[in-house]
């Protein structure tokens, strides 16, 4: 794999097939300790991500529950 001039990289088109990459899929890259994950960006975002850091002051998920609950 080379890196363009711009900074472009081109996935093999095996891997792209084997992971679904195909045209017009957004696409992320973290980086990580061992060096770039490349990864599908997808529409759907996970549950924890949702409400991550979502409480603070120290209160417990039973208390925001029952916050949310109406309780």
């Amino acid at each position: 794999m080379r890196i363009s001039e711009r900074g472009q990289i081109t996935i093999p088109k095996k891997l792209r097939d084997q992971f679904g990459m195909n045209r017009n899929v957004e696409g992320e890259i973290s980086p990580t300790r061992d060096g770039l994950l490349i990864h599908k960006r997808t529409a759907a975002q996970h549950p924890v991500e949702r409400v991550y850091a979502i409480l603070d002051g120290g209160r417990s998920t039973d208390d925001f529950l029952e916050e949310i609950r109406g309780r």
